[in-house]
């Protein structure tokens, strides 16, 4: 069964196998989370992204810019060496919401997004999600949504999810 990648506020199902399957990234832990429904509950999921994995993302939206491609590049700016596209490090939020916690049958209705460090490949991050509020009557939550260096444990992008799941809130 296939599924869409959702952006924010476009109310898409989520269901990240089409971008498994188009990117051929593998995310560790596919199975579902037990996580209590409820104000502060936090959970994480480990990843790392490839250099292969953000030249198919490059193919697959156009983006392009050298900064993520070309090392030789990314050697003459201030960050060295190539950087991930802020909005691959960003699809863990969407695979992890929309298959493992709150899962499927969910309903995507807004990301927000901050990236505040530069993502490089072959390192480890984790992906930390805090349930923020719920409202019960709307079946709606907001998760707050992080990306951290797993070596540094500084936080590299950051957000807010605002998800619909009437059978978890």
């Amino acid at each position: 069964m296939g599924g869409f990648f959702c952006f924010a506020g476009y109310g898409c199902v989520c269901n990240n196998r089409i971008i498994e399957r188009i990117l051929g990234i593998a995310y560790s832990n596919p199975r579902f989370m037990n996580i209590e429904p409820v104000v502060d509950s936090s959970f994480e999921q480990p990843f790392r992204i490839t250099q292969e994995e953000v030249q198919r993302f490059a193919d697959l939206t156009g983006d392009n810019n050298p900064i993520h491609l070309d090392a030789e590049y990314a050697a003459t700016t201030s960050f060295k060496k190539p950087i991930i596209h802020g909005m691959l490090g960003a699809t863990i939020f969407t695979k992890v919401l929309g298959t493992q916690f709150p899962g499927f049958g969910s309903i995507y209705l807004k990301q927000t997004l901050e990236f505040l460090r530069p993502m490089f490949v072959e390192t480890d991050y984790k992906a930390v999600f805090t349930i923020k509020t719920i409202n019960a009557e709307k079946h709606i939550a907001e998760i707050s949504t992080e990306i951290v260096d797993a070596t540094t444990k500084k936080v590299v992008t950051r957000g807010m999810a605002t998800m619909i799941n009437a059978e978890k809130f």
